[in-house]
C-alpha cells in the first residue's frame, strides 16, 4: 500500500464543468461574498459603535457570530469563486487540510455561540429578575472561550482523520471544497469505520445540539404566555430571528454529516447553501428583523452623514 505522501495536490471538479454555468456561478458567488462581508461587518461596526447594544450579552454574542460568519465564508467562498474562472481547479494537500481545519473550527465555534445565544434568551425570558447576575461578562467571556476551544478540538479531530488517510489513488475531488466525505472516497482502504466516526463526531453532534436548541426555544415560546402583547411581539421577533438562524445553520449540517455520503449533485447544493449562503442570510435576518439593530444602523448612518458634511 502506498502512503498518503504520493498525493501532493487535489483537483476540485467544482459545481459544474459547463462554461456558462461557471460564468453565472462566478457572478452570483462574488456578489454573495461581497454582500456577506459587508453585511456581517456592518453588524459588527453598528454594535461596537453603539454602547447601548454592546452592553447587552445578546449583541456581544451577535458580534462574535458575525465575525465567525465573515471568517467562515472566507475559508471557502474566495477559492470557489476563483475555481469558476480557472481551467484547472487545484488545491495543495496542505491547503486542503487548512480548508478542512478552517471550516470545522469556525463551524464548531458557531455551534457553541448559537447555543450560548439560546441560553441567553432563555435566561432573559424565564428569569428576567436574575438576568444581569446570571449573564455577567465573566460568563460571556467563558462561553466565548469555550466556543473557540470546542471549535479547535473538533477541527483537530477532523484533521487527525484526514492526515492519516492513505491517499494513493485518484486526486480528483468531485466537490466544491475539501471535506471529509469527499476525501474518504479517495482513500485506498476500508473507510467504513471512518464513516461511522464522522457521523458520530459531526452528524450526531449536529443532531444533538439542534434538538437541544429546539427544545430550549420551545421552553421560551411556552414561557411567553405570561408576557404583555407589546413585550410578546418584541420577544417573538427576537426569538424568531434566532430560530431562523439555527435552522439555516443546522439543517445543512445534519444533511451533510448525519447520513452516509453520496455522489449526488444535491450534495454540492447543500454545501453551497451551508458554506456560502448561510453566512449571508444570518446578518440579513438579524438586521431586518431586529428593531434595535435597525435603529442603531439609522443612528450610525446619521452620524456618518454629519461627519461627511463637516468635511
Amino acid at each position: 500500500m502506498q502512503n498518503q505522501s504520493v498525493v501532493t495536490e487535489f483537483v476540485l471538479l467544482g459545481l459544474s464543468q459547463n462554461p456558462r454555468v461557471q460564468k453565472i456561478a462566478f457572478v452570483v458567488f462574488l456578489l454573495i461574498y461581497i454582500a456577506t462581508m459587508g453585511g456581517n461587518m456592518l453588524i459588527v461596526v453598528t454594535i461596537v459603535c453603539s454602547p447601548a447594544l454592546l452592553g447587552s450579552p445578546m449583541y456581544f454574542f451577535l458580534v462574535f457570530l458575525s465575525s465567525l460568519d465573515a471568517c467562515f465564508s472566507s475559508v471557502v467562498t474566495p477559492k470557489t469563486i476563483a475555481d469558476t474562472v480557472c481551467e484547472r481547479k487545484t488545491i495543495s494537500y496542505e491547503g486542503c487540510l487548512m480548508q478542512v481545519f478552517g471550516v470545522h473550527f469556525l463551524a464548531g465555534a458557531e455551534v457553541i455561540v448559537l447555543t450560548a445565544m439560546a441560553y441567553d434568551r432563555c435566561v432573559a425570558i424565564c428569569k428576567p429578575l436574575h438576568y444581569s447576575s446570571i449573564m455577567n461578562w465573566r460568563l460571556c467571556g467563558i462561553l466565548m472561550g469555550v466556543a473557540l476551544t470546542g471549535g479547535f478540538l473538533h477541527s483537530m479531530i477532523q484533521i487527525f482523520f484526514t492526515f492519516h488517510l492513505p491517499l494513493c489513488g485518484s486526486n480528483i475531488i468531485d466537490h466544491i471544497m475539501c471535506d471529509l466525505y469527499p476525501l474518504l472516497k479517495l482513500a485506498c482502504t476500508d473507510t467504513h469505520i471512518l464513516h461511522l466516526l464522522v457521523v458520530a463526531n459531526s452528524g450526531s453532534f449536529c443532531i444533538l445540539i439542534f434538538s437541544m436548541l429546539l427544545v430550549s426555544y420551545g421552553v421560551i415560546l411556552f414561557s411567553l404566555r405570561k408576557h404583555s402583547s407589546g413585550g410578546l411581539r418584541k420577544t417573538l421577533s427576537t426569538c424568531g430571528s434566532h430560530i431562523a438562524v439555527v435552522v439555516l445553520f443546522f439543517v445543512p449540517c445534519v444533511f451533510m454529516y448525519a447520513r452516509p455520503p453520496s455522489a449526488y449533485f444535491f450534495d454540492k447544493i447543500v454545501a453551497i447553501f451551508g458554506t456560502i449562503l448561510t453566512p449571508l442570510l444570518n446578518p440579513m435576518i438579524y438586521a431586518f428583523q431586529n428593531k434595535d439593530m435597525k435603529n442603531a444602523m439609522r443612528k450610525l448612518w446619521k452620524r456618518f452623514m454629519v461627519v461627511s458634511d463637516e468635511k
